[in-house]
């Protein structure tokens, strides 16, 4: 029997994922969920904002626009940045570079003596928002178990989707009585809080072992295996899985062969998700409108609908790791297909509400389970970021593109056309994930990156199973 080369390591995965829930978990938790949430809040912020700055004159309807095109293009340069500063510098130098740049460039809006300038800040803003979310996906689950990470990255989701309630309600109160400023003023002094608060949060051990900084990856994995240890008592033994840490890690392997596939699934995904929300979702009051309801009608539908995106989080964080990540992605594809056919031939007031909010459901399912678990999961270690943040690069491409096609295609044919633009990206997200045959529900983050054909010499995953 052929003996088996195993280079030396510190196995950070195995002993990782051995480790019961505890304290030290729901504080990682906390600390990522809570950068992602501001940001989530400080996006869906901009309505109210944009209002008021056009009813008070600050700004015109041009410069409305201008500023939304601003926060866009920040997050698609963010999810970029992010990544290479993820895989490059560290999980931890990233969220704290970009959760400051987003908090200072907030408190400076708060003092905007023009438009001009608070567009300038809005696209910085743009970049810390597109960053944090790349880097709080990719980051959790590094963490995290698998028999627990789909429940976990789908609370994630759930919190960062709670932003548009929170938003929306203290925008109803802090707008109208103390002005557009504060908006800023409560997302910068967060973000700052929470940058703070951050500075005591570890590095991934994982990406310390990817990139050869072995000391530091076995000191910082004691620290960590003895404060579980002292809550939960005796650790379990890892499951041996000897890894090779990867010390270099260039983009152009991340488009090679056995990488190919992975990228493109998880692209297909973020660019699905974010046409459905953007192409669908955020129109909802107009296509309403056009279907007859009146303004206020269309504001209370969307309103109703739009607890959609809570219950499917929630729906998410039931499911995740108990149905495969493939199964419920194309399920939630299927179901947003149906209710999205549905919609248009609603004839009532109830059938067009009940439809709306099941489509919104099925729509923040595949978001929670895609964008939050999937995505990340495709990538090993070492290009975990820039592949998750290459994903959202397009996924902001789309969502800049997606208005103008929705408008082009409802003015030509209907609502009809809109709901196929997003059946079209879904089809081919469906065909995508099937194709690429990846299942990462339960599976270590080590298993899934590896493949039969890795060899030493060109394993393009960065972890060779012997």
């Amino acid at each position: 029997m052929k003996a088996k080369t195993i280079q030396a390591g510190v196995h950070a995965g195995p002993r990782l994922d051995r480790l019961p829930i505890a304290r030290f978990h729901w504080r990682i938790l906390g600390l990522i969920s809570a950068g992602a949430f501001l940001d989530a809040f400080d996006v869906y912020l901009a309505g109210g904002v944009i209002a008021a700055l056009k009813s008070t004159g600050f700004a015109t309807l041009g410069q409305a626009a201008t500023f939304l095109s601003a926060t866009f293009l920040g997050m698609l340069i963010g999810a970029g940045v992010a990544g290479y500063l993820g895989d490059r510098f560290g999980r931890r130098y990233s969220y704290q570079f970009n959760l400051a740049l987003f908090g200072f460039a907030s408190v400076a809006a708060v003092f905007a003596p023009s438009m001009l300038f608070l567009i300038g800040c809005r696209f910085v803003m743009g970049i810390g928002l597109g960053a944090e979310l790349v880097v709080a996906a990719g980051t959790l689950g590094e963490f995290i178990p698998p028999s627990h990470r789909g429940r976990w990255g789908s609370i994630m989701g759930t919190i960062i989707g709670s932003g548009l309630l929170v938003a929306t309600m203290i925008g109803f109160v802090v707008i109208p009585n103390l002005g557009w400023r504060y908006m800023f003023a409560i997302a910068g002094a967060g973000a700052l809080l929470i940058w703070i608060l951050r500075k005591k949060m570890p590095e991934s051990p994982r990406w310390l072992e990817s990139v050869g900084r072995l000391d530091e990856a076995e000191q910082l994995l004691r620290e960590i295996e003895a404060e579980v240890e002292a809550e939960k008592g005796p650790l379990p033994k890892p499951v041996h899985a000897p890894t090779v840490a990867l010390a270099h890690a260039p983009l152009s392997r991340l488009f090679a062969a056995g990488m190919r596939g992975r990228l493109f699934a998880a692209t297909l995904t973020a660019v699905s998700i974010n046409v459905s929300v953007y192409g669908f979702v955020a129109w909802l009051p107009t296509f309403l409108v056009g279907k007859g309801q009146t303004m206020v009608q269309s504001l209370g539908f969307t309103t109703l609908m739009s607890f959609g995106s809570i219950v499917g989080s929630l729906i998410a964080v039931g499911i995740a790791d108990k149905v495969s990540r493939r199964t419920s992605m194309v399920v939630s594809g299927l179901l947003i297909l149906l209710f999205g056919a549905l919609y248009p031939n609603a004839d009532s007031a109830v059938a067009l509400a009940v439809t709306g909010f099941l489509l919104v459901t099925s729509i923040y399912v595949l978001t929670a389970i895609g964008l939050f678990l999937y995505v990340p999961e495709l990538f090993p270690t070492a290009y975990r970021l820039r592949g998750t943040g290459f994903a959202g690069m397009c996924a902001r491409a789309a969502s800049m593109a997606t208005p103008f096609l929705t408008v082009a295609l409802f003015q030509h044919f209907g609502l009809e056309g809109v709901l196929a633009m997003v059946g079209t990206v879904l089809a081919l997200m469906m065909i995508a994930i099937l194709l690429v045959r990846i299942e990462t529900r339960g599976a270590s983050l080590d298993e899934i990156a590896q493949t039969p054909e890795a060899t030493p010499e060109t394993a393009p995953l960065g972890l060779v199973g012997e």
